[in-house]
């Protein structure tokens, strides 16, 4: 943690499930969550990243997250998988369904087999998670689940429908579940993030011209980082947003 992070003393010893929690905005989710005393637990298809992750934050002195390898396109080993890392756990109190894959595509070319590929990783996969840990939180007398949407969808960008409408998906799912399971003390909420500079977007889409754009239409004249919308994710998850739910709380700098 840095000098002026927040604390939250509702998070030490929570119990949390983070998806695609290898890399990018997931690492740091990860990270953040250790830092707190949180007990983390978190899945990735990216398995040397994952076990370098679980290092790194054991040898800094965080609680280790339990990492185990997983496809979740493949819902049944996704559910048992989530379920294996609970049971490690001790519970869930917190599911953050961070996972996605914003590949570009031109709507010609998209086959069924495509947009059905789509849909499962930047969508299907939140639905089956929270099946299976509602239950849990149930048991436990509530909890936060936090979905992660993406704000392409809303400024009408291009280039990727079958990702833009599964991400659409994403805010109604929320708030969906927000009312089926409010009556049991579980708030659901969605993060939309702006243009997060992971290393993955440094490398394919980050250039001089698209920095300078994206700064002139920000209020916030500073490119976001996976912290920015890791913090939320923190305050999701604490009680200090007890009575938040059903809502999508944009991190973009004032973009949109």
């Amino acid at each position: 943690m840095h000098e002026n992070d927040a604390i939250y003393p509702s998070l030490r010893g929570a119990r949390v499930f983070v998806s695609g929690g290898a890399s990018g905005i997931g690492a740091e989710i990860v990270s953040r969550f250790a830092a707190q005393g949180a007990h983390v637990g978190f899945v990735d298809i990216a398995v040397e990243a994952g076990q370098a992750l679980v290092a790194r934050l054991s040898k800094a002195g965080y609680p280790a997250p339990r990492f185990a390898p997983c496809d979740l396109r493949d819902i049944p080993a996704y559910q048992s998988t989530l379920r294996a890392i609970a049971a490690d756990l001790g519970g869930i109190d917190v599911l953050v369904n961070n996972a996605a894959h914003d590949d570009r595509h031109d709507w010609r070319t998209v086959t069924p087999a495509y947009w059905e590929d789509r849909l499962a990783v930047n969508l299907r996969h939140q639905f089956f998670a929270i099946q299976a840990a509602a239950p849990m939180m149930q048991d436990g007398g509530g909890g936060s689940i936090i979905n992660f949407g993406s704000i392409s969808w809303r400024r009408g960008m291009g280039g990727m429908p079958a990702y833009t409408t599964a991400k659409a998906g994403v805010e109604g799912l929320t708030r969906s579940f927000a009312r089926d399971l409010g009556p049991d003390r579980i708030r659901v909420n969605c993060i939309i993030p702006g243009w997060i500079i992971t290393e993955r977007q440094k490398t394919l889409w980050l250039t001089p011209e698209a920095e300078k754009a994206t700064l002139e239409l920000q209020c916030l004249k500073e490119l976001l980082m996976p912290d920015s919308v890791a913090r939320m994710a923190l305050w999701l998850a604490s009680a200090e947003s007890r009575m938040c739910t059903a809502q999508c709380f944009t991190v973009d700098g004032g973009w949109d």
